[in-house]
């Protein structure tokens, strides 16, 4: 098959990309994310998106879009469900490319990750898939997560400490006071 790989950044992409590829998928990237904070993690991950193209010999389809504003408005409806928007919105852009570009499928690296909501991205992906009239890969990229870290590692590329929103952000690094009482 001819799959459109949407990359929620490189170091993700390192294993779905040689998977595919073992199986003889023919794979391009794609890369829109626009949940990424602040504005130079963005510029950092598409950097190391654009890197470790060149260094696997990767065709990239980049969006430069930074819809911040958008992310914003989508997961403030709903907080705890904004990771459902987050993934509607670039499954739905990586269809619509795969569709519009001649691809047979699309798929996400976001499929990779033991820290993301593994079902939640499969039943998008599928909704996607139906409403836009093309098909959804679907693999359980996971027991290759620390594989892909090594190929990472190897490859030396920069490596995120959190899923890119502000919201992981925050839940990565701030930790509430003990004693709230003063």
């Amino acid at each position: 098959m001819n799959i459109l790989l949407h990359m929620c950044c490189g170091p993700c992409a390192c294993y779905p990309v040689k998977t595919l590829r073992e199986q003889g998928h023919t794979v391009t990237g794609y890369s829109y994310n626009h949940n990424i904070h602040p504005y130079r993690e963005f510029k950092k991950r598409l950097a190391t998106a654009r890197e470790f193209a060149e260094k696997v010999k990767l065709p990239l389809i980049v969006d430069k879009s930074y819809e911040l504003e958008m992310f914003l408005a989508n997961a403030m409806v709903n907080i705890e469900g904004r990771c459902v928007s987050c993934h509607e919105v670039r499954l739905r852009k990586a269809a619509q490319v795969a569709k519009e570009n001649g691809f047979d499928a699309f798929t996400t690296s976001l499929l990779v990750s033991p820290y993301q909501k593994h079902d939640l991205i499969r039943a998008v992906g599928e909704k996607v898939a139906r409403e836009e009239g093309i098909e959804f890969f679907y693999q359980d990229f996971r027991e290759g997560w620390q594989e892909g870290v090594d190929i990472s590692l190897a490859l030396e590329l920069y490596r995120q400490p959190y899923c890119g929103c502000i919201f992981s952000e925050k839940e990565r690094y701030w930790k509430p006071p003990k004693n709230t009482q003063k």
